[in-house]
């Protein structure tokens, strides 16, 4: 099975309350979904529970990189760089679509900076095992205007540009979710656990309650993998009420600004006033700035609050960097935050926490992770899964390699794959290059289910909300604009006038009331409100 989305809720139900799985796995971002892919391809009978959406939270609000962490060098975090460098490689086998290659500008004050940027670079080069035609380039000030012409080579004469690679992080996790799936996963959102099941001490599974039809059901289990990111704790805490904290929960805020305000061609590094650094990233009409690691001690985990002083933190840096008209927060035309889920080291500060992952059993043996990158989660699922064999008390075959997940059988280069596509069905060069982007090798089928865009002159066409809908579990209009055509932060020009029309074709597919879709256009359109409440904010 190659599709997220059950024949019925009640059948999904009855499936989980009536199989007795090796594996349950609590959390849909992109930890639990690689436990999940892992176990499945090794035989395992495992169901994943998510709580709401998938990659509701921290998996669907990183920077999109899938990269090795340079900076992490200078931390001495030598193994988790050589461990994440490698594991690009992997992802790139896995869907290409979801890696795209760039080249990320370390800008130099002089020569002495220069070298020791080289110097780095080598290194992480060396570890991550990269090929000659990737290797590093350095421009001078007559390669910055052809390559970067709105960088200020009056401050940097030279530049130090490497390989990485830009990813959609929620559209990943889906992609490994549905690979999962297709090797005998089950897999169920909505469906948050309210409690575990003991046979004495030891954990037997979890309670769940559907969020759709308050139904509670058992998921009987030989053991538990706890992937619930920022919310690990709390699921802890069900296994041992007095379980010690382990967390340092850290915001990282992002801001999209129109590529006309900020014209950069590349994946760039900018420096902040205090010595972090930060990129600019380009997508398509839009530049991602991010991101901001400050310690986070609210409730919002999900949808963490973006404070203007956030914001000005990331537009600082722009106008030493570029020669343009200074940002300010009414430039940025969408933002996001995200909670990460670090490790706790006494005495830090989120920017000097080790993003290692932690793996630990509990004293009724759930197994619980966290920590981690994005760009590390097939390695994660490994150690894991080595933690799962523990529990099960038996030798399991060996991990699954990177072939490629759902969307990644392609063998051309992106724009090439995508002007094929064009090509063959008409769609124009932005919404080919676009789609490509998000669907890989599944752009055929995904512009089948209708290809005419969604109002005149979009980027997004019809078949893509069929598409989220009946491949995706996508349930609400929250789901569809957000993280499965990520319309709210790369669209975000047309992003307002999307939702009736969105809403109204997934009515159609759901079942949906007039009620219903005004409810779900005042929802998403309330979420828009509240990422950019920072503008109104006294300075």
């Amino acid at each position: 099975m190659n599709s997220l989305t059950p024949s019925s809720r009640e059948s999904l139900l009855d499936s989980l309350e009536s199989t007795h799985f090796d594996l349950v796995v609590i959390g849909g971002g992109i930890t639990g979904a690689g436990a999940a892919r892992d176990a499945a391809h090794r035989g395992l009978k495992v169901a994943l529970v998510e709580a709401d959406d998938f990659a509701v939270g921290t998996s669907s609000r990183s920077s999109k990189l899938i990269h090795g962490g340079l900076r992490y060098l200078a931390m001495g975090e030598v193994a988790m760089v050589r461990e994440t460098a490698l594991e690009r490689k992997a992802v790139r086998q896995m869907a290409p679509h979801l890696a795209e290659p760039g080249w990320m500008v370390v800008a130099a004050r002089n020569r002495a900076s220069l070298v020791k940027f080289q110097a780095g670079i080598g290194t992480y080069e060396k570890l991550g095992a990269i090929d000659d035609a990737d290797r590093h380039h350095t421009w001078g000030r007559n390669d910055i205007l052809e390559h970067e012409p709105a960088l200020r080579t009056d401050a940097f004469p030279w530049a130090c540009a490497y390989r990485e690679y830009l990813t959609d992080d929620a559209r990943l996790v889906l992609a490994v979710l549905r690979d999962a799936a297709r090797r005998g996963a089950t897999i169920s959102s909505r469906t948050p656990v309210v409690g575990l099941t003991r046979a004495g001490e030891r954990i037997t599974g979890v309670e769940i309650e559907c969020a759709l039809s308050g139904r509670r059901t058992t998921v009987r289990a030989d053991a538990v993998v706890n992937a619930a990111g920022p919310w690990v704790e709390h699921l802890a805490q069900l296994e041992t009420p007095d379980a010690p904290k382990r967390l340092h929960l850290s915001k990282g805020v992002h801001a999209v600004v129109s590529a006309d305000r900020l014209p950069v061609r590349n994946f760039m590094i900018m420096s902040t006033y205090d010595r972090r650094s930060i990129f600019a990233l380009p997508r398509g009409n839009v530049v991602v700035i991010g991101t901001t690691d400050t310690s986070y001690r609210g409730n919002r985990l999900r949808w963490p609050e973006i404070d203007r002083a956030d914001i000005e933190y990331l537009l600082e840096p722009v106008e030493r960097y570029f020669d343009v008209e200074p940002l300010d927060p009414s430039d940025v035309i969408a933002a996001w935050a995200g909670v990460r889920p670090l490790v706790a080291q006494r005495g830090k500060q989120p920017k000097e926490i080790s993003r290692k992952d932690e793996v630990w059993i509990g004293t009724g043996g759930m197994v619980t992770v966290a920590g981690g990158k994005l760009t590390g989660f097939r390695s994660m699922a490994i150690t894991i899964m080595s933690a799962v064999a523990k529990r099960l008390g038996r030798r399991l075959p060996p991990a699954p390699g990177p072939e490629p997940i759902p969307g990644g059988d392609i063998s051309t280069d992106l724009d090439a794959h995508a002007a094929g596509i064009r090509d063959r069905t008409g769609v124009s060069q932005t919404v080919a290059d676009r789609m490509v982007r998000l669907y890989g090798s599944e752009t055929h089928a995904v512009l089948a289910l209708g290809a005419a865009p969604i109002i005149e002159g979009s980027e997004l066409v019809n078949g893509e909300i069929e598409w989220a809908v009946t491949s995706e579990a996508a349930l609400t209009l929250d789901d569809v604009i957000h993280r499965r055509t990520r319309a709210a932060w790369y669209n975000p020009s047309e992003r307002d006038a999307l939702l009736t029309p969105v809403a109204t074709r997934m009515a159609s597919l759901l079942g949906w009331d007039e009620p219903r879709i005004e409810a779900e256009v005042r929802s998403v359109a309330h979420q828009f409100t509240d990422e950019l409440k920072f503008q109104g904010e006294p300075r």
